[in-house]
């Protein structure tokens, strides 16, 4: 059976130690992909003119690109280049909850994330990605420090 690491990457140290860990973890397994993650933050709601949506939508289509050129492909080149079979994706959307949405669309067998750097008020009062990934995965959750 093939695993299926999935790895959160932010475009931070903490990504970048979460990824070091799959690569570490997977070179363990026999049979294992990995598919690298990001996910941009973003609200569905939206009450704007026509003209702002439309402006919305080509940013966001943007914001995907430049997330797949800046972070996703160099982790997945890298991967490969250390001869794991990895694919890369980018999404918009609250980070946890579509983290686990396409780990389980893809067959995923565990998540791997960094533990989130940021602090302050809207941490403690929302809690952070990590932590509700934690705590509503539907595969086990790896929290690298």
């Amino acid at each position: 059976m093939t695993e299926k690491i999935v790895i959160g990457l932010d475009g931070t140290d903490t990504g970048e130690r979460a990824l070091a860990f799959a690569k570490d973890l997977a070179s363990k397994i026999d049979a294992c992909e990995l598919l690298a993650v990001y996910v941009i933050e973003w609200s569905p709601f939206t009450f704007q003119t026509a003209e702002e949506n439309e402006r919305r939508h080509n940013r966001r289509e943007e914001e995907i690109n430049l997330a797949m050129s800046r972070i996703v492909d160099p982790a997945v080149e890298g991967l490969k280049a250390a001869g794991f079979k990895a694919t890369g994706l980018v999404r918009h959307g609250d980070v946890a909850e579509t983290l686990n949405k396409l780990t389980v669309e893809n067959g995923g067998t565990q998540i791997i994330v960094g533990r989130a750097s940021s602090d302050g008020f809207a941490k403690r009062i929302f809690g952070s990605s990590t932590q509700n990934l934690v705590m509503h995965a539907d595969v086990p959750v790896t929290v690298v420090a």
